[in-house]
């Protein structure tokens, strides 16, 4: 009897996760079909006719953006150019950068405080023929530890008037990550992202979308430096810490509804949920709403709440019997249970230039967003336990984004 190398076996298992992913976005996809139909036969309230499908207009965008909490400081700028190439092809570059300053309670509990910086380049292409909208892009990130390339697909197609967009793509991504300190250390991953989409307007005031996304990833898929703890006696502490150990397979599937309403003087309420679930065991919910508020033609004023909340994976514990005590142990936030709260808030100043001038108009546009995170069992172990170890108080920190930008159109 011949034995399939443990590599052959971890393909066979993507494949037939991959398969299961899409046979299920392929069910949704019928789903939509049959509810878009219900939509263009049961609507009874008169729609005027849309604007048929256009490429993007041209635009350079110059954005600074910031994070500040837990610890963590990011900040960077970011610079957004598209240029139409004829009157069905136009390209787009867009340059990023991170400036990243760590004293985590991740860092802080197992290492030290660090600074790095990410890059990333992105180039994509549009490709319009009547009501189709054909989009391929690639993109690539470097680190000091980190590199990624992807290369990604969008088609997107407007029918029955232009009231209905349908949309699909599909994204392949390849990761190398090594670990600084450890010359040996060398792991590769892979993500597959598989996308749906549908758009209705329904009426002259509301209109309303529905996505479905299927994830597989296959490789090194947790972070080097993250680490379990375990219960030590032999420890001062009571407890050590080991390199975490992920499964090397994960398939997530996602689906998304949004509606947005517009109201007569010149505002508009809006809404979506997001439900989130993977192989890991982690079941997510997302819900937004928000309104918005247009001034003078000129102004624009947006107030959103976000609510997040997921539940743990299932080899997550805060803290594990001893060392080795599972195949897979994690202790990684991000695969705790937990929520976050986020109030946020945009604003939007429109210029317009001559008809004569170079360019069409331009944006000073400001986003604010104060974002509260409450961790379920994942305990600070920076704070010292009176009552033993494991009793430590839950985690929870604030964040607050900033992100600034000017858009020129042209």
């Amino acid at each position: 009897m011949s034995i399939k190398p443990a590599k052959e076996l971890g393909e066979q298992r993507v494949a037939r996760e991959a398969v299961v992913a899409v046979t299920k976005l392929l069910a949704a996809a019928t789903t939509l079909v049959v509810l878009l139909l219900v939509i263009l036969t049961g609507s009874l309230v008169p729609i005027s006719v849309s604007k048929a499908a256009v490429l993007p207009k041209d635009r350079a965008d110059v954005m600074y953006h910031s994070y500040q909490g837990g610890g963590m400081s990011i900040d960077g700028p970011s610079i957004l150019i598209r240029k139409k190439m004829s009157k069905n092809i136009s390209a787009s570059f867009n340059h990023y950068v991170d400036t990243v300053s760590s004293a985590s309670i991740d860092v802080l509990a197992t290492a030290s405080p660090y600074k790095e910086e990410r890059s990333e380049q992105s180039l994509g292409l549009n490709y319009l023929q009547d009501n189709t909208l054909i989009s391929v892009g690639v993109s690539q990130s470097n680190e000091n530890d980190y590199q990624a390339k992807s290369f990604n697909f969008d088609l997107s197609h407007e029918f029955f008037g232009n009231l209905t967009t349908v949309t699909m793509g599909l994204s392949k991504g390849s990761d190398e990550i090594t670990l600084n300190g450890n010359d040996n250390f060398f792991e590769q991953a892979e993500q597959t992202n598989y996308r749906l989409g549908l758009s209705q307007i329904l009426t002259k005031n509301f209109q309303m979308g529905l996505n479905l996304e299927a994830i597989t990833n296959q490789g090194y898929l947790n972070n080097p430096y993250r680490r379990y703890r375990y219960l030590d006696d032999a420890s001062a502490s009571g407890y050590s810490y080991a390199t975490e150990i992920y499964p090397n397979t994960r398939t997530s599937t996602a689906g998304a509804i949004r509606g947005r309403y517009f109201l007569p003087y010149n505002a508009a309420v809006y809404a979506s949920a997001r439900l989130f679930s993977d192989t890991w065991g982690i079941q997510a919910n997302n819900y937004t709403v928000g309104y918005s508020q247009s001034f003078a033609d000129n102004w624009l004023i947006d107030v959103h709440l976000r609510y997040y909340q997921q539940d743990q994976a299932d080899f997550y514990q805060d803290m594990f019997e001893r060392k080795d005590q599972f195949n897979f142990m994690a202790r990684d936030k991000e695969m705790s249970s937990f929520n976050d709260l986020t109030v946020g808030i945009k604003g939007r100043y429109l210029f317009k230039f001559a008809r004569t001038s170079w360019a069409q108009a331009s944006s000073v546009n400001v986003s604010l967003e104060h974002i509260k995170f409450d961790y379920d069992n994942f305990h600070n172990v920076l704070v010292t336990a009176p009552q033993g170890v494991g009793t430590e108080p839950l985690y929870q920190f604030s964040a607050n984004v900033i992100r600034f930008y000017v858009s020129l159109w042209y």
